[in-house]
């Protein structure tokens, strides 16, 4: 979780999935980017994600990174940087990948008894979920 874009520069290179807490402008996504080559996914609130602009939507696209809204609700930054799932969450959503469930389907129902959006669940389904 970032939640100004002083804090960029201090990611580690290694993170895959960043939620921005900032309205971000162009240039601290491409920042962000350049920070974190590994970078697959970056979310933010539906509010802020409205006013990004297309090119940056298009420059996410072109290096695969998916671009999805969410917030993370209850999450105390100054307690922990990043947010955990519960381990029963993961399990439930191992055991619905067993049982033959579509991500859509596991993403809706995760994210009805979670805080995450459906969106992220998918990405971690797809992912590979572990703990």
């Amino acid at each position: 979780m970032v939640s100004s874009r002083e804090e960029i520069s201090t990611l580690n290179p290694d993170e895959q999935v960043v939620h921005m807490a900032f309205r971000p402008s162009n240039k601290d996504i491409f920042e962000l980017v350049e920070a974190c080559p590994k970078i697959e996914v970056v979310q933010l609130p539906q509010s802020y994600k409205r006013k990004i602009s297309r090119s940056v939507e298009m420059f996410l696209e072109m290096r695969r990174i998916q671009f999805i809204e969410g917030d993370i609700w209850g999450h105390r930054k100054d307690m922990a940087e990043y947010y955990s799932m519960p381990y029963s969450m993961i399990e439930k959503i191992k055991k619905m990948k067993v049982e033959g469930k579509d991500t859509e389907a596991i993403g809706e129902k995760v994210s009805k008894e979670s805080t995450l959006n459906p969106e992220i669940v998918a990405y971690m389904v797809n992912k590979g979920v572990h703990a």
